[in-house]
């Protein structure tokens, strides 16, 4: 199939890495959801407005964990929204009652996540509220795949191989933000659970995706610094944690999810009054995970040694 829909002036680059001045720790930091810069054909064919589309971002959330660079090591952040492109799904996740024209046969249409909405390019945001008043082009979708979000996850591969190469070890830290209305919706949430509602959700896939060490280590100093934090409930990790995280080698990777509420005014989509403080607790934090992955790849040559 020909792809020929117009280019989108306004994401050229699409992402952007931010390298630190050197090279020192094995972590690679990846922000898909905090971009905020809506294609202008992409508003002119939504129903619904720009504040409202943004309730979906994961705001601010390249800048909070922004200190990973003074650390030495990388983040890449994406510039285009989660609601033009999701970057944590399959590529070809696709909702065929969205699409004018015949998908892909290899498209994946039938996965939890396009049923609910939520696929590689998402049908709703928010409540459940339909983003398209008519059908995409399917050029114009498999367009921002190639264009978007292959190049995205090509340099992020690449990031975590010049982390193994260099280091011996890739920790991969995928960084995102949950609404804490949507928290309150949960099961996670029942009437016998405590009224405080999680600060943080640190997912592992369910010990999949990451070794337990430094899953742990994340959790606790966390819980020092005075926060709330759940493991892989409500939030496991998706795409990016499962096809990335390989702890046999050495390649491993957590996400973190922070709530909204910590950091910002979501309803503004502001900064709060916190986000300084919370910002230079996660660089810390960070700052102790580059240490206990440097000593474990340092481990098995001491004791050859």
């Amino acid at each position: 199939m020909t792809l020929n829909p117009p280019h989108e002036p306004e994401l050229d680059p699409p992402f952007e890495v931010v390298e630190p001045v050197r090279l020192t720790c094995p972590l690679v930091f990846s922000s898909p959801h905090s971009g905020n810069v809506y294609p202008r054909r992409f508003l002119e064919a939504a129903r619904l407005d720009e504040s409202v589309l943004r309730r979906s971002e994961d705001a601010f959330v390249d800048a909070l964990f922004g200190g990973a660079t003074a650390l030495g090591a990388p983040l890449i952040r994406a510039r285009f929204p989660r609601a033009y492109l999701d970057l944590n799904r399959e590529p070809y996740e696709l909702d065929p009652r969205m699409f004018d024209g015949e998908l892909p046969a290899f498209a994946n249409t039938r996965s939890l996540r396009v049923a609910g909405g939520l696929g590689t390019i998402a049908r709703v945001v928010g409540q459940a509220q339909e983003i398209y008043g008519r059908r995409i082009p399917v050029g114009e979708a498999l367009e921002r795949i190639e264009k978007l979000y292959k190049p995205y996850h090509a340099c992020l591969r690449g990031l975590i191989d010049r982390a193994l190469q260099v280091f011996g070890i890739a920790v991969l830290i995928d960084c995102h933000s949950m609404p804490s209305g949507v928290l309150r919706q949960t099961p996670l949430f029942k009437l016998s659970e405590p009224a405080r509602r999680p600060d943080f959700v640190v997912g592992d896939r369910y010990g999949t995706s990451c070794a337990a060490d430094f899953v742990d280590l994340v959790e606790y100093e966390l819980r020092q610094r005075g926060y709330d934090v759940r493991r892989n409930k409500p939030y496991a990790g998706g795409f990016i944690t499962e096809h990335y995280g390989n702890p046999a080698g050495e390649c491993h990777a957590m996400q973190i999810e922070v709530s909204r509420s910590l950091y910002m005014d979501e309803r503004a989509v502001i900064r709060g009054d916190r986000f300084v403080e919370v910002a230079a607790d996660l660089t810390m934090i960070a700052g102790a995970l580059a240490d206990a992955a440097t000593a474990r790849r340092d481990r098995p040559r001491a004791a050859a040694e």
